[in-house]
């Protein structure tokens, strides 16, 4: 499931992950960048907490998020204290020229400033 959170940027999306990821979700999602970015560059901040599956590979195929804004993707921070979610790393493996980095729950702040 994925909630939106207030984001500190207008060139940010912030979002949380919880349980297992679903079409619903990836139309909430494709509606809401369609609608705040319009096309334009953006970056995300993803809160993952009881990812069912655990794998980015799992959470991508789980959003099946509409194709044409891969491209308008610049940074994926990822704030998660899950051992088992090996994220920047393997992220760039699905989400060629991205870039992703993982921060832990109580580096929220650095995740913001590396988002720039």
């Amino acid at each position: 499931m994925i909630t939106f959170l207030p984001s500190k940027s207008t060139s940010s999306i912030a979002v949380e992950f919880t349980g297992r990821a679903t079409k619903e979700d990836a139309a909430l999602l494709d509606e809401r960048v369609a609608q705040s970015f319009n096309g334009d560059k953006f970056n995300v901040l993803a809160f993952v907490h009881d990812i069912d599956g655990t794998t980015w590979k799992g959470i991508i195929d789980g959003v099946q998020f509409d194709a044409k804004h891969w491209s308008q993707f610049q940074k994926f921070a990822i704030v998660s204290d899950e051992k088992q979610i090996s994220t920047a790393a393997n992220l760039g493996h699905y989400l060629p020229g991205i870039q992703a980095k993982q921060f832990k729950s109580n580096e929220v702040d650095e995740a913001w400033e590396w988002l720039g």
